[in-house]
């Protein structure tokens, strides 16, 4: 069974029963449970974990060829003076990561689109990692640095960054990547 006759099946029994059929015919709570944004929600969520595993395992390679590595709570390694820079490492291959995973997620289950061609398929990954570039300096690095000596920390400074960035690729992705024909 498709993903998406799943869900609406799925959704369908539940709006059924009494006050979630009354929240249900509120529009906005409708548009909110509509699959495209269930489901870009929820590989939203996956997207962000595949990150967040990236940089973990990422922040842990320190300690594989080096035993004198001082971690503290919120720095995990430092190069020299410079303990930024292995953090933005950190998140650029917890970024790439996600953007491969992202773009397999969103083309095949969440947008369902059906581009085949080899000109299509080019135009689909390239204005998806064009996006992705985009959220990555303004997002993963901008946002994350600003926020981190804002606030301190790493990873609540990383969970926020991550929530505008997912809101900033949903509308990127359905206005402009996987954008039906016609639409």
């Amino acid at each position: 069974m498709k993903l998406k006759t799943f869900y609406e099946n799925l959704r369908d029994k539940i709006v059924s029963v009494g006050v979630f059929k009354k929240l249900y015919a509120v529009p906005a709570i409708h548009k909110l449970l509509e699959y495209e944004v269930v489901s870009y929600l929820f590989f939203g969520v996956l997207t962000t974990l595949v990150n967040f595993v990236a940089c973990w395992v990422m922040n842990r390679l320190p300690s594989l060829w080096q035993t004198d590595v001082k971690y503290d709570e919120y720095v995990l390694f430092s190069v020299g003076k410079l303990p930024i820079l292995w953090t933005y490492l950190t998140n650029t291959v917890g970024w790439v990561a996600a953007v491969i995973f992202a773009f397999i997620t969103n083309k095949l289950f969440v947008f369902e689109s059906k581009e085949k061609s080899a000109g299509g398929l080019a135009r689909e990954i390239s204005s998806f990692v064009g996006a992705r570039v985009l959220s990555l300096l303004l997002f993963e690095l901008l946002l994350f640095a600003g926020l981190q000596k804002l606030m301190g920390g790493y990873w609540l400074p990383k969970i926020l960054s991550a929530v505008v960035n997912v809101i900033f690729n949903y509308f990127a992705s359905k206005l402009v990547i996987f954008r039906k024909k016609g639409a």
